[in-house]
């Protein structure tokens, strides 16, 4: 087959050329953007998953259905040695200059980058390290007295109030889209749950959309209680048969390429149906398949390519960033999560892992607080821990100690 025409796309955050298994949260979102714009109450949304789940995609995606509604948009990635205000203030400003076009009154949209610029200076403050002082690039003067408090609480719901009396005013929305979620800290995330509960008492045409792994609804309940109400939790998971048969099988018909059945059999025993290994099987067995139909045969031929791909870039960087401390920590996960009758590595309780090791609880403690930390492991319920990444145990059990 020609590897030039090959449509698979394993990427991270990229869009597979058929995004399959989507279309209950697509439908869903587009409800939202129309109960906003006419002035009907809805919920901020939170997307919760393991990585490879296509997460970053569907924001993106939400996000182009936001755009196309002429909505002012912007997206952030939260990283957790960093303030939300910076960030939030780029954000923002994108999705201002959006709707600056479709508004009449031009000192009102001003007004409202001066609100902007004053809650995007107290950045500064901070930091006491002159290298990280940062100068907005809004084009007015600071105002005063508003979304300037230093305290990010208050200074995030004025400016969200004003930022959406902005949208009002044409008859439109905002959505602040932010990737990786969990990684906000503890402040940063009441002070996101109180400005959502702020707008959503108020009605105001400003909502969030977040992403995070699949402990996120436990960070943002630890915030703030009301935060079970206060979002619309939408767990997104592996593609079921047909949805997966459809993200390999659309994009090889538009190339006039087919598969048998037993091939696509093979592809979702591989890949378990999680989006990114889809992909990387799908392209992997394109560029080994010399003829259309593609056959089981050149499934199993490819897959071994895929395989070490995968074990390269998707489980052995992150496997790298982890210290030996915390390395025997998740092989001790993977050698009690293998479920023979499961392709998912099951949660673990902590203190199986204690007693694998033969150590104390309370001593591996730093190993398992920095690998959440790193975004390898999550805590779903209080004293079990699971992978973030699909299919890691197994990985991990096939590595020599």
């Amino acid at each position: 087959m020609d590897p030039v025409r090959n449509p698979y796309a394993p990427g991270a955050g990229q869009r597979p050329p058929e995004l399959a298994g989507r279309n209950r949260e697509l439908d869903a979102f587009d409800i939202v953007l129309e109960r906003v714009a006419r002035g009907r109450p809805e919920r901020s949304l939170v997307l919760t998953g393991l990585r490879g789940v296509g997460k970053t995609v569907l924001l993106n995606t939400l996000r182009s259905a936001a755009i196309g509604r002429l909505w002012g948009t912007g997206k952030i990635e939260a990283r957790p040695d960093q303030s939300l205000r910076r960030p939030v203030s780029g954000a923002l400003h994108m999705a201002i200059r959006e709707l600056a076009p479709h508004h009449r009154d031009p000192d009102r949209v001003d007004e409202v980058l001066g609100v902007l610029k004053a809650f995007a200076l107290r950045a500064n403050s901070e930091t006491a390290k002159l290298r990280d002082r940062w100068a907005p690039g809004i084009d007015v003067p600071p105002a005063r007295g508003r979304a300037d408090s230093g305290d990010i609480e208050i200074d995030l719901v004025e400016l969200f109030t004003d930022a959406a009396s902005l949208a009002t005013d044409v008859g439109t929305g905002i959505a602040l889209f932010i990737d990786e979620m969990q990684d906000l800290s503890a402040t940063d995330v009441s002070a996101l749950c109180a400005a959502c509960h702020e707008l959503s008492q108020l009605g105001a045409p400003l909502i969030v959309v977040g992403a995070g792994l699949p402990h996120l609804p436990a960070v943002l309940s630890a915030a703030k209680s009301y935060s079970e109400r206060l979002f619309r939790y939408a767990r997104i998971d592996r593609l079921d048969r047909d949805a997966a048969d459809l993200a390999l099988g659309v994009p090889a018909e538009r190339e006039g390429v087919d598969y048998d059945q037993e091939a696509l059999d093979l592809l979702y025993e591989k890949s378990g149906g999680y989006p990114y290994f889809v992909q990387a099987y799908g392209k992997a067995t394109w560029d080994h398949a010399p003829q259309s139909p593609i056959t089981a045969d050149d499934v199993r031929v490819a897959a071994p390519e895929a395989e070490g791909e995968l074990a390269v870039g998707f489980f052995g960087s992150r496997f790298e960033r982890a210290t030996p401390a915390e390395r025997e920590y998740m092989r001790a996960m993977a050698a009690l999560s293998d479920d023979p009758g499961n392709d998912m590595d099951a949660a673990v309780p902590t203190s199986d892992i204690a007693t694998s090791l033969g150590r104390k609880p309370a001593s591996l403690s730093p190993a398992r607080d920095a690998l959440i930390k790193k975004g390898l492991i999550y805590s779903g319920e209080r004293g079990t821990v699971a992978f973030t990444v699909p299919h890691f145990g197994r990985y991990l059990r096939t590595q020599p100690v």
